[in-house]
């Protein structure tokens, strides 16, 4: 990987019109130097397209002629980026100026991590947690590490997790090329988790960088 790998991030959306502008603008203002934004749309009835096509003329997007879900925009997006990290956003999320700038620090400095965990907060509640990496229990079910927790510093420490919550993460495109893409029969739900698995068999790790923040709407 480049000292200023290219990183792509991609953005699926649905008729999320209401959302993108402060997704988008918070993309705006990233620190990083080395982006390109790519929103993929799964066939969406409302304005969406064109206010991209009015307002950022800097947003490659890709527009599905059905929708094909979270999973199936996400892999259209990845098959059509060009960066060496790929990182995903929802487009219900806002961004941190240093977002990415953190997540790709956070792996140039672990050659043995494929993907990298955001801090995630409400949006609206910017105090209270949504996740610190997700963690996966002995009874089969995933979760989100500290969700719904005030956050007071308790999880400030860079460390490794089970895996990333697909709203806000960094993958390097290497380990995709190697586990493949999101599995397309989980339309929207438990995508992540199941990359998180493949990731971990495969023996890449995960790291949870606090530093990397993003305020979620729960939409």
């Amino acid at each position: 990987m480049s000292e200023r790998p290219l990183v792509s991030v991609i953005i699926p959306n649905w008729n999320g019109v209401k959302l993108l502008r402060g997704c988008l603008d918070s993309l705006r203002a990233q620190t990083y130097p080395r982006l390109e934004v790519i929103v993929v749309d799964n066939a969406s009835t409302d304005d969406s397209v064109p206010l991209m096509q009015a307002e950022y003329p800097e947003v490659r997007c890709i527009v599905l002629p059905e929708n094909r879900g979270l999973t199936g925009g996400v892999n259209a997006g990845i098959v059509a980026a060009g960066g060496e990290i790929i990182a995903l956003l929802n487009n219900d999320a806002e961004a941190d100026a240093r977002w990415v700038e953190n997540l790709v620090r956070a792996l140039l400095a672990r050659p043995d991590a494929g993907l990298a965990a955001s801090k995630m907060l409400l949006f609206d509640r910017r105090d209270i947690l949504n996740s610190a990496g997700d963690t996966y229990g002995l009874d089969g079910l995933p979760a989100n590490r500290g969700v719904w927790e005030q956050d007071v510093g308790q999880y400030d420490c860079q460390i490794d997790v089970f895996g990333a919550c697909g709203g806000a993460v960094a993958y390097r495109k290497a380990m995709l090329d190697v586990i493949g893409l999101f599995d397309e029969e989980l339309f929207m739900y438990c995508e992540d988790v199941d990359m998180n698995w493949r990731a971990q068999v495969a023996g890449y790790r995960c790291i949870f960088e606090p530093a990397a923040r993003v305020y979620h709407r729960l939409s």
